[in-house]
């Protein structure tokens, strides 16, 4: 286990000294500097902090991630952030309602006071720390409200108080010009926004011009469109976007809202690097749990380092499935995925028919898969199959592999009557 460079003193060797993070006025607007150097954010939210996927994310160029929370491992993922030569933007998870916090509770909330003061004491030393990030997502839930701002306001005069040397961000879901003006008036020393943004990201910054918004701004988390932002089946069921169609939409969103704003937008987190259980099994994953990259993790290093991986993942097209998305008990659907390899790669398909999730959550919360019914691998992208035997929801993947630590992915629902 690594010691913590925050107890490497007690080994009688010296403790690593904090880094010195600031913000500074530049020719369009301001600037990220860390110790001494202009410092572009370039960072993902992971689902797993262990050495090999933080020395992934640095290989391909990133350079800092973030955290939604605090705990134990904290002070280890901090040695391996900087083992790895990233940063870390320290998030505090703040109360939500929908767990029973209430925000005009002085006792809960002097709780809370204290822990993060507690929190910003014990480790604003360590030298892989760029920001604070006051809470995730904690307005949703009807609290979007001056009470909780001003609050957010008190956290935020503290912690530029117990550590001048690095900044205070707070990460809210989307924005709104009430939400604006709100956060401008209440916590006036929130020192720059976090946006978590996916299909609204496109006009994020035509939205926070129209808002009066005049601080800088990074994107906390952007992605594909999200299973609230899709069409769905006629029993309600949300329709996944291909790997192809994601890596496109993270390409087209990076490079027309945050790097096309220097000055103003101060870098970004893609989500997730890693994989995730939400909605479905590869919704935000950037690879599969198998450790093969997908097209959208190309992408990110394509814009973070400017050079492509030296094998790219097989691109995939619209799926189908025929005769109908509807189906009754015994008969054959065809699920059709038509793909190209750019490095012409032979191509392995695995196929996997899943019951469709019933622990869907909102807010990103963990969420529990559901029983796989059948996996078929196969060298065809057709696969044949006869439906499940009982009348239910389900969804069939398929998982495409180039051998080259590489792969795609498309899914789609079905219905068995």
């Amino acid at each position: 286990m690594l010691t913590s460079l925050l107890a490497l003193s007690v080994l009688g060797v010296p403790v690593v000294q904090g880094s010195k993070v600031e913000l500074r006025p530049s020719a369009n607007g301001m600037t990220l500097y860390r110790n001494g150097q202009p410092y572009w954010i370039k960072g993902a939210g992971c689902s797993s902090s262990d050495d090999v996927n933080l020395k992934r994310l640095a290989d391909a160029g990133g350079n800092s991630i973030r955290t939604w929370g605090t705990g134990d491992d904290t002070p280890g993922l901090l040695d391996r952030a900087h083992k790895n030569g990233l940063t870390v933007t320290v998030g505090y998870w703040l109360g939500h309602v929908a767990h029973g916090f209430k925000w005009n509770d002085q006792k809960q909330l002097d709780d809370q006071f204290e822990k993060v003061r507690e929190t910003v004491r014990k480790y604003k030393n360590h030298p892989a720390v760029l920001m604070w990030a006051l809470g995730n997502e904690m307005e949703s839930g009807g609290n979007d409200n001056p009470t909780l701002w001003k609050e957010i306001g008190r956290l935020a005069k503290m912690v530029k108080e117990e550590d001048p040397n690095h900044p205070v961000t707070t990460v809210v879901a989307e924005v709104s010009a009430e939400k604006a003006k709100m956060i401008a008036q209440y916590a006036p020393d929130v020192q720059l926004l976090g946006v978590n943004s996916y299909g609204g990201l496109s006009t994020l910054t035509k939205r926070l011009k129209e808002f009066g918004w005049k601080k800088p701004f990074m994107v906390t988390e952007f992605g594909p469109l999200g299973q609230w932002e899709v069409a769905k089946t006629d029993w309600q069921v949300a329709l996944e976007p291909t790997s192809t169609q994601k890596a496109e939409l993270y390409k087209k969103n990076y490079e027309e809202q945050i790097k096309a704003n220097p000055g103003w937008c101060l870098g970004s987190y893609a989500f997730i690097w890693g994989f995730k259980q939400e909605e479905t099994a590869t919704w935000f994953g950037m690879q599969l749990p198998t450790g093969e990259a997908l097209q959208s993790a190309e992408e990110m290093q394509k814009q973070w380092s400017g050079k492509a991986p030296k094998n790219l993942a097989p691109r995939i097209e619209t799926p189908a499935l025929l005769p109908s998305m509807k189906a009754k008990i015994g008969e054959k659907l065809t699920f059709s995925v038509p793909t190209m390899d750019l490095d012409g790669d032979t191509l392995e398909y695995e196929f996997v028919v899943m019951l469709e999730s019933k622990d869907k959550k909102p807010g990103g919360y963990p969420q529990t898969a559901p029983p796989t019914i059948s996996t078929v691998k196969q060298k065809a992208s057709k696969y044949i199959f006869t439906v499940p035997p009982y009348v239910g929801q389900y969804r069939v993947y398929a998982f495409v592999r180039d051998g080259k630590g590489n792969a795609a992915t498309a899914n789609l629902p079905f219905l068995v009557q």
